[in-house]
């Protein structure tokens, strides 16, 4: 005790703020302040642990407790231990409660330059898989998913990424669910094939507006030169002709750009129009789609890209771009069909009467679409369109023949629409988006260790949080996990105290 009271009396702090720091709710907060740095910053973010320490050394906190990097470094890896032990606990006691599950995964690699295989459940964000191999190869997939998911009570009915050879004989022949292609790649090639090419176009066009414009600028100024010191001369009729042809030049050379301009913006249209009709139900109505609309409409807008591009007389290399992404359109409207198959399928099973199926299908489901549709737009003002849209088919709904049920039918129903809603899923945006925070932890680290990537996943489940305030662990088990942070809290050892300062050799 005399130790303690004497420490206290030396430490180089103000005596009330040592008082504190010494005491039982000081320590309990330099534990908690200490843990939240390592867990926000050093764990979740890309900082150091130099400046960690050196943040400890800024506000004074080195004195009451250890700042050097060997201690740092013990306490984050001990950390990192705690975080792959909650995730493990967490994951089998939500999964022992978890009601069983049908489940969309989006699949794909990235590279550290280990192999790195993820999958994500696109509905609820739950990372299912996040680990590295040494290939990637289907069967290495297959088992790999299976390991990521054994013990929860979940079943694979699709999955969803680019046209990997690999990743879609894991889905035929190894899970056996529908594969859907991913729209961001179809996206990608048109762009590719498309976007460039018709912007350098329209810069030479204008390019040649300017020359133009320059010429006929000269030919006006010889014209009125000539004029002026000979006015009786034969060659002022040459000089008009010439200025009439500069003239006729430059006005051609102005329609053409506006052609290219034309051709330019019915291209990003026609673009933009294969992602508008690659959903189950038309956006600007809330109508159904089925298979044979979606494929109708997508082959009218690859037509249409086809036409320009020869209209535009784009290269090989473009025109095989494009031919590239048509290749993936069979798929795409298979995903539709997929989806209407899998819909109905569970209608049945539900035994509806008529006009509640009815209102179920083409209101209700509609109008559930349309809110998912509304979050994922890219402009205030279409998110705003869509949700009064689907506001308008949730209202037909209640009104209607649902308005029959008791509110806790009626509400089950709709929870099964947002249910089915969710089933369509055409992007492996939320895996692109993973790999992107993945890599610049790796750039931030310059190697990610198994260990390490082990807790990234952890945080990312049950650490991170929507605007609705919930985990991603959360949403996939339909139960909130334990609070990280307090796990930690109640586990890791207390903060270190530093050592003695020596003096200066």
């Amino acid at each position: 005790m005399q130790f303690w009271v004497q420490r206290r009396e030396q430490l180089p702090l103000d005596p009330s703020l040592a008082r504190f720091c010494e005491g039982h709710a000081g320590v309990a907060f330099l534990g908690r302040v200490l843990l939240a740095l390592h867990l926000v910053f050093e764990q979740d973010g890309i900082c150091g642990l130099r400046k960690i320490s050196r943040f400890l050394e800024l506000t004074q906190l080195d004195r009451v407790v250890a700042a050097s990097y060997g201690t740092q470094q013990a306490y984050a890896t001990a950390v990192t231990e705690l975080i792959n032990e909650y995730g493990r606990s967490e994951q089998q006691r939500l999964a022992a409660q978890m009601p069983d599950r049908k489940i969309t995964v989006c699949e794909d690699e990235t590279f550290h330059p280990e192999i790195c295989l993820v999958a994500i459940e696109p509905v609820s964000g739950f990372v299912a898989l996040e680990a590295y191999r040494d290939q990637r190869d289907a069967q290495t997939w297959n088992t790999s998913l299976a390991t990521a998911l054994s013990g929860l009570p979940v079943t694979v009915i699709q999955t969803v990424s680019d046209e990997a050879s690999a990743l879609k004989a894991h889905a035929r022949d190894g899970l056996k669910v529908h594969h859907s292609p991913d729209l961001f790649h179809v996206q990608q090639e048109l762009s590719r094939a498309t976007s460039v090419a018709l912007a350098a176009r329209v810069r030479a066009a204008e390019n040649a507006v300017g020359q133009a414009n320059e010429a006929v600028a000269a030919r006006l100024a010889e014209r009125d030169a000539c004029r002026q010191q000979c006015p009786d001369t034969d060659a002022l009729a040459a000089l008009d002709k010439q200025a009439a042809a500069a003239e006729q030049a430059r006005d051609a050379a102005i329609a053409w750009v506006q052609t290219c301009r034309q051709q330019q913006e019915q291209m990003r249209q026609a673009r933009l129009g294969v992602s508008a009709d690659d959903h189950p139900f038309d956006l600007s109505t809330g109508t159904l789609r089925d298979a044979a609309d979606a494929e109708r409409l997508l082959g009218a807008r690859f037509d249409e890209i086809e036409r320009l591009a020869d209209e535009s007389a784009l290269s090989d290399s473009s025109l095989a771009r494009i031919a590239k992404a048509r290749r993936v359109l069979p798929g795409m409207v298979a995903t539709i069909a997929f989806f209407w198959r899998m819909v109905w399928s569970w209608v049945d099973r539900l035994s509806l009467p008529a006009e509640i199926e009815q209102s179920l299908i083409h209101d209700c489901l509609p109008g559930m679409y349309l809110n998912l549709a509304a979050a994922k737009a890219p402009t205030a003002e279409r998110r705003r369109v869509l949700r009064e849209l689907a506001e308008q088919c949730l209202s037909r709904a209640r009104a209607g023949p649902l308005s029959q049920l008791p509110l806790a039918e009626r509400e089950e129903l709709e929870r099964l629409a947002v249910e089915w809603a969710g089933l369509f899923q055409r992007s492996s945006s939320c895996v692109e988006g993973r790999n992107g925070q993945l890599s610049l932890c790796h750039h931030s680290l310059h190697r990610l260790r198994p260990q390490r990537l082990a807790a990234l996943t952890v945080l990312a489940n049950y650490f991170h949080r929507r605007r609705d305030g919930k985990t991603a662990a959360e949403r996939f088990f339909a139960a909130p996990p334990s609070d990280l942070f307090e796990w930690l809290l109640s586990r890791v050892s207390a903060p270190p105290r530093p050592a003695a300062r020596r003096p200066a050799a």
